[in-house]
């Protein structure tokens, strides 16, 4: 059973690695993609390399996807994966996005428990620990996402997550957000059933961002939970100290948000209501109420010009990919044909 029909042709889908695998096979693959940051890179490798070093008991790999770096990347790797005593396998996805090149992770990991964790994050020690207590109960049909704290005190409090208590998605909540894209995990037979990511979202494509937030709906679609914990921690090191960036990151994420609502309108209309309440506090907002976040001054404005700019842009690409209107009667009329020739 697939979450949906996904965009892509078929010949483009990744499939996860079928068994049998080499001797051992990993209990956690760590994805890691990057572009052009091959200093931010090193430093999240370490943590990971630290951490299985730190629980070498629960054995793990990495898999770096390098989506056409032009700086130090490729030789970076190299010389890493002589070192390293993990196993690390890097790929070169020139596909532009970040979704394809998450696809193209996908597509080479071989543990049983898939983390996808950004570059310029690093992680906790104990990292491994966490993880290997949450899966140790056999519930596998969830995605579970961890803690992501600021890891420079230099950075706005932006793309973080520190809330203290173990929760469950529920439609009353925007999944936006809810698991960060740079600390979530999964069994691979969810990532399996729910199939790739869609590329027309995320950094690096035409929807910009929430990449991660279709597939944690995707994941609800399929009648799969969705659940965030209180440790399993990073530490994002965004690099993010002035409101220009932030300002531009706030948009592109609602972008992004208004093309995920009109994709999955019909199947989850539930997303409806949060652009309602996000228009709702807007006008309040004009009348002097509370702003979208008040330590970074963030207005409820952008939320809604952008959400709805995203689902014009969703409904631009939806419209682009039909054929033309004789196209389309051409193709029925043979097909009506063939069905009618069939013994």
């Amino acid at each position: 059973m697939n979450a949906e029909r996904h965009p892509l042709p078929r010949h483009l889908r990744p499939a996860l690695p079928p068994p049998p695998w080499p001797r051992q096979r990993p209990q956690v693959s760590f994805i890691v993609c990057t572009r052009d940051r091959a200093a931010v890179l090193k430093a999240c490798v370490d943590s990971i390399h630290a951490a299985c070093r730190a629980h070498p008991a629960f054995t793990a790999e990495l898999v770096v996807v390098d989506n056409g770096s032009r700086d130090g990347t490729a030789s970076y790797l190299s010389a890493a994966a002589a070192t390293l005593d993990i196993a690390l396998t890097a790929i070169s996805e020139p596909r532009p996005g970040l979704a394809a090149a998450r696809n193209a992770g996908l597509a080479r990991a071989r543990g049983r428990v898939l983390v996808f964790i950004d570059d310029d994050c690093r992680l906790d020690s104990s990292y491994l620990v966490d993880l290997e207590r949450h899966y140790a109960s056999g519930e596998k049909w969830l995605i579970r996402g961890g803690r992501v704290e600021i890891g420079d005190a230099r950075d706005l409090p932006f793309t973080i997550k520190r809330c203290d208590k173990r929760e469950r998605l529920t439609p009353t909540v925007h999944p936006g957000g809810f698991v960060l894209g740079c600390n979530m995990t999964m069994h691979r037979d969810v990532a399996a059933r729910i199939g790739p990511f869609d590329e027309r979202f995320g950094a690096g494509g035409a929807l910009r961002s929430a990449e991660d937030t279709d597939y944690l709906v995707r994941a609800v679609l399929a009648g799969m939970a969705v659940e965030y914990v209180p440790d399993m921690t990073i530490f994002h090191h965004h690099g993010r100290r002035d409101r220009e960036a932030i300002d531009r990151l706030h948009r592109d994420y609602h972008f992004g948000n208004g093309a995920l609502c009109l994709k999955h309108l019909c199947r989850a209309p539930w997303l409806l209501r949060h652009f309602y309440w996000a228009a709702r506090a807007a006008l309040r907002e004009l009348a002097g109420g509370p702003r979208f976040d008040g330590e970074l001054s963030l207005s409820h404005w952008p939320i809604v010009l952008m959400n709805l700019a995203g689902a014009a842009k969703f409904a631009f690409l939806m419209l682009a990919r039909r054929p033309p209107r004789k196209a389309r009667s051409a193709q029925q009329t043979t097909e009506a044909g063939m069905e009618a020739s069939a013994p």
